[in-house]
């Protein structure tokens, strides 16, 4: 007997990568191997010296092939056995390990626009819809569109055991988003890899593409973000440490150097309207969904709790956002005294 498993990995295309995937058949029982690939259709090598390898770091079931077949997330790898340079998972390693005795934990708000050809699911052809405000967590075929693809997507990632958290439709017509977490940064971002990769299988049956583009529709409608939420174990015990983490995350360069970092055409989407602030200014407050950053009223009332980074485009790379939270605001709690 035989099974099989989906190899899937990040490619090196630019500013935003893409995922790939394969299917390799095995025998029952036998360990997941490293395997390779043509990294020159990737853009992960030129054509005179391409092999690359798959490196598996994460594996769940495969809940569209059912059975006993898996779905195998990889890092890629130079023949040498050396990250590749587009490997960012093994640039968020050393930091998870560095900060462990914090406890980071994440929940990421993943949005996505579901697309019929080049015009958003429920748009109407040559024209647009009423204005967004009622789509959001509405429901009645006049308001939402691609439920049965979003209740099957999130089936399929229960089914595969990743920590899926929730679901709701959003702002604008056709999207949507998942969450997932809370859970460490290495664990949310493979776990949100393979919910993306999931997603995109799904839609496929539906001859639907979903798009992680944060701007899908230019003008007056909302952007498409991963509002990132994030705590340690003293914020979950201190307010103090909650402003000292919102503190970090403002402190000199470090706005910018996040939000360059945060998922292409970033500028297009924080432009101060559309619940978001501008790209190139840095605040945190409570309840505000025009910060960079909010701190939830619950958690001022509790005196503890997390924070959310809004400011994530939909299409940022999780193994980035995590590694860059976690070593700068891990970083000022501990210049702070507060581990």
């Amino acid at each position: 007997m035989s099974y099989k498993a989906e190899y899937i990995w990040i490619d090196g295309t630019e500013p935003t990568a893409k995922l790939r995937s394969k299917t390799k058949i095995l025998a029952d029982g036998a360990e997941l191997p490293i395997w390779g690939f043509d990294g020159s259709s990737t853009n992960q090598a030129e054509g005179h010296a391409s092999d690359r390898v798959l490196q598996p770091v994460f594996s769940c079931p495969d809940p569209i092939r059912g059975g006993a077949n898996i779905l195998v997330l990889c890092e890629v790898l130079n023949i040498d056995m050396t990250p590749h340079e587009s490997n960012t998972r093994a640039l968020l390693r050393p930091v998870a390990e560095k900060f462990a005795a914090h406890e980071p934990v994440f929940g990421i708000e993943q949005e996505y626009t579901f697309f019929d050809g080049a015009r958003p699911l429920g748009f109407p052809v040559g024209g647009f819809p009423a204005a967004q405000g009622g789509y959001y967590c509405g429901v009645g075929a006049d308001e939402i569109f691609g439920r049965e693809i979003v209740e099957k997507h999130l089936d399929h990632c229960l089914a595969a055991g990743l920590e899926i958290s929730g679901i709701n439709a959003e702002v604008m017509p056709g999207q949507w988003e998942f969450q997932v977490g809370p859970v460490g940064p290495l664990e949310v971002s493979d776990q949100l890899w393979i919910a993306r990769w999931l997603l995109y299988r799904t839609a496929e049956e539906f001859n639907v593409s979903a798009t992680l583009n944060p701007k899908p529709v230019k003008g007056d409608w909302n952007g498409a973000g991963a509002h990132t939420n994030f705590s340690t174990r003293a914020m979950r015990e201190d307010y103090r440490a909650i402003i000292a983490a919102c503190e970090a995350l403002g402190e000199g360069s470090k706005p910018l150097d996040h939000v360059k970092n945060y998922g292409a055409g970033i500028d297009e989407r924080l432009t101060g309207l559309h619940e978001t602030a501008p790209w190139n200014e840095f605040s945190y407050g409570v309840s505000d969904r025009g910060a960079s950053v909010r701190i939830p009223w619950q958690v001022e009332k509790d005196g503890k709790g997390y924070i959310e980074d809004r400011r994530p485009n939909a299409n940022v790379d999780p193994y980035v956002v995590t590694r860059l939270i976690v070593d700068t605001c891990c970083t000022g709690l501990e210049k702070d005294g507060l581990v």
